[in-house]
């Protein structure tokens, strides 16, 4: 379903550094995540400049494995779906509703996947940019994850109207919502409703050309390390590390192509750069 088949899985744990063990364990999940999100770029620059962003895996391997580019949810989470069905795991794909503090109900626009491994269940979100480092286990009293660093939260219950699902929460930072009273905020909530790549590709066209849309003319950017995380939304550059003040800058537009290259590790084309510089411009 998920075109395993057609990976070049050797390519792509060659692209991850992941030289583990390949048989579909807990630990394998547990490795290949962290390889994944640390290794694997997220941008939503295709979507900007060309206001397409294709799905299918020559695409994503084109792009993502050897490449200095990288995608957002919808690339990432095709890429390691492909990834785990060739190694024999079990596991569906599922969309979720970004919060962030957002004040109204917005579209299930982010995909993640759910593994099963010897009758336990765990959330892979690698494509949310600020990634987890490790997969996070679903348990019906919940769960809070840590990597030593970076801290989540995971609970069951309804996340909309009628609807029984899962939210899964970070620390809030100053001027973030609480919406927990204990300083949580909600990043994401999702069902276990399972979906396809067809699903993935409706939900994409909508991020990648509607005006209603932040991703299909406004430049996001992060790279995620075990201490510290690296945003650009649009010109503003923010380093955000765990119980700190975020340090933020504003870019000139002509500055964005090498801060892209030498904090993100994207590297665009001089066509695509001087684009971008265009539209920031």
């Amino acid at each position: 379903m998920w075109n395993g088949d057609a990976l070049d899985l050797d390519a792509y744990l060659a692209h991850l550094g992941y030289e583990g063990d390949r048989s579909p364990t807990l630990e394998t999940l547990r490795a290949l995540h962290r390889a994944h999100v640390l290794n694997v770029r997220w941008e939503n620059l295709d979507a900007v400049l060309r206001g397409d962003v294709p799905l299918d895996l020559g695409a994503l391997r084109r792009k993502m494995i050897g490449n200095a580019r990288g995608g957002y949810c919808f690339e990432h989470a095709s890429l390691y779906a492909a990834a785990l069905e060739r190694l024999g795991f079990t596991f569906f794909a599922v969309l979720g509703r970004i919060r962030m503090g957002a004040p109204k109900m917005l579209p299930t626009t982010h995909a993640m996947l759910v593994v099963d491994i010897d009758g336990r269940r765990w959330l892979c979100d690698v494509g949310f940019g600020a990634s987890p480092l490790e997969p996070i286990e679903m348990t019906a009293e919940g769960a809070e994850a840590t990597d030593g660093v970076w801290t989540y939260r995971l609970r069951r219950g309804e996340v909309t109207p009628g609807a029984q699902g899962w939210t899964l929460y970070q620390p809030a930072d100053e001027g973030q919502k609480d919406e927990t009273g204990d300083g949580w905020m909600a990043r994401h909530t999702f069902t276990l409703d399972p979906q396809y790549p067809v699903d993935f590709a409706m939900a994409n066209h909508f991020i990648a050309t509607s005006s209603h849309s932040p991703f299909s003319y406004r430049p996001f950017v992060q790279r995620v390390h075990p201490d510290r995380l690296h945003l650009l939304d649009n010109r503003t550059l923010i380093t955000s590390r765990p119980g700190e003040k975020p340090e933020v800058r504003e870019l000139e537009p002509r500055e964005v192509p090498k801060v892209l290259s030498d904090v993100f590790g994207v590297d665009l084309t001089p066509d695509d750069a001087a684009l971008l510089v265009t539209k920031l411009a």
